[in-house]
């Protein structure tokens, strides 16, 4: 018999739930937000809370370690980015990219609205969660303000994903979040193939005792 194998469910677990714990923690932290941004907010407060609600697999981490792009293509990937970002306080940046990403799918008759919204949030400068952009981009969002489509972040955007990929993300691969979220499928791999080799001993036993 395998003794001492039955503590391990119990702190594979425990490891999952602290992760899990700790991302909807980062996830909670207040922002300031003008009260027409609130629709927006919620949905993107609804989705991260449902990402949050698991921890991913062993193969989503590994995808992530892949590429950037794996990251943000995931939902729960941008939930754990997200809470990385929190971490590091810079989480304005993922912030602009939803919003962007938001503004696109935007009626033509709330186009000019959001895109004010979204300036006067994070290109103007001195905004409240101000992103870092080179001075030609931010004139050209300026610019693109006076015929608001929704293209007019588009260079904006790019240029802050750029900057989450080649600075944010190879942090993000360092860090403990990610560590622990490896260790953690590495811990479960182990028990499980305790377990079977156990339940293998176990047969092996039975089938003996019984001849």
């Amino acid at each position: 018999m395998c003794k001492g194998l039955a503590t391990l469910p119990a702190t594979c677990l425990k490891s999952a739930k602290d992760i899990k714990h700790k991302i909807s923690f980062l996830l909670q932290k207040p922002e300031p937000q003008a009260a027409d941004q609130k629709q927006m907010k919620e949905k993107t407060a609804a989705a991260a809370a449902a990402a949050a609600k698991r921890v991913p697999t062993a193969a989503e981490v590994e995808k992530w370690k892949e590429s950037f792009s794996h990251v943000m293509n995931s939902e729960t990937g941008r939930t754990v980015f997200t809470s990385f970002l929190k971490s590091e306080f810079s989480e304005e940046n993922i912030d602009f990219w939803l919003a962007c990403e938001d503004y696109k799918k935007s009626t033509t008759s709330k186009l000019a609205t959001r895109a004010k919204q979204i300036y006067q949030q994070y290109v103007e400068a001195d905004s409240p969660n101000e992103v870092n952009l080179d001075a030609a981009t931010r004139e050209e969002t300026r610019q693109n303000m006076e015929n608001a489509c929704p293209s007019c972040f588009n260079e904006a955007q790019k240029m802050i994903y750029i900057l989450m990929e080649k600075d944010s993300y190879r942090r993000f691969l360092n860090s403990k979040l990610i560590q622990d979220l490896s260790q953690t499928h590495s811990d479960i791999a182990q028990m499980k193939k305790k377990k079977s080799n156990c339940d293998c001993t176990e047969n092996r036993q039975a089938l003996a005792g019984g001849a």
